[in-house]
């Protein structure tokens, strides 16, 4: 019999790639600041928030801003992301996570999101998703950021399943760690050398099927 009763989904890099959409934003605001910003930087940036971000961004292009002033800038990269990501359509969701959400539902497996991005309810809308979930935790349900394990702990106790019977899907090394620290087990997207504590690592959603699941 299946132990596990409830599969979380992370969002970015998980159901679907907005990480192009944040790195356009990213790179518009370092220019408009006077430098450039690399897809490399934009790579170390997965799985962190975006006051983080844009410290670290601030940081590599050796400029001081106050509190207030990066409050202004912060906003100003989101409203540029959100209206690149106010146009995203169902063909931008990742192989086989749709099916594979489904396949869940259909095993009488519960689904949630857990997701540190604000914007996920608008873009499961725009990739028609927001149905396949029990449970939606993003960036306004939770105070902190992964590797805390509170996003994931949410979506459990959301979908009224012990930590233990839930299994998270995540492509950030801080998301694979937030899960394992919640209890959970833990299925990393993306290359066995990066997500090393991951239970086991894939692909790609296309690449997990509920045997596998049931191999965990």
């Amino acid at each position: 019999m299946n132990s596990i009763k409830a599969c979380i989904f992370d969002l970015d890099g998980v159901i679907v790639d907005t990480a192009v959409y944040h790195y356009k934003a990213w790179k518009r605001l370092a220019n408009s600041l006077g430098f450039d910003f690399t897809e490399e930087q934009n790579e170390k940036l997965k799985g962190v928030s975006r006051v983080r971000s844009l410290e670290l961004i601030l940081q590599w292009g050796g400029i001081t801003k106050t509190a207030a002033e990066q409050e202004v800038l912060a906003t100003e990269k989101n409203t540029w992301y959100v209206e690149m990501i106010s146009h995203m359509k169902p063909d931008e969701i990742l192989p086989g996570a749709k099916e594979f959400v489904q396949a869940c539902r259909d095993a009488g497996i519960k689904t949630a999101l857990g997701s540190a991005s604000k914007n996920s309810m608008m873009i499961l809308e725009k990739i028609g998703m927001v149905d396949l979930f029990d449970a939606i935790i993003d960036g306004n349900k939770v105070s902190k950021a992964k590797p805390d394990p509170e996003v994931f702990l949410k979506g459990a106790e959301a979908v009224g399943v012990a930590p233990a019977d839930c299994v998270v899907f995540e492509d950030a090394i801080a998301g694979v760690e937030a899960a394992i620290a919640g209890g959970m087990k833990a299925v990393g997207i993306g290359s066995p050398e990066v997500l090393t504590e991951a239970n086991l690592v894939i692909s790609g959603l296309d690449k997990m099927s509920i045997e596998k699941l049931d191999e965990l």
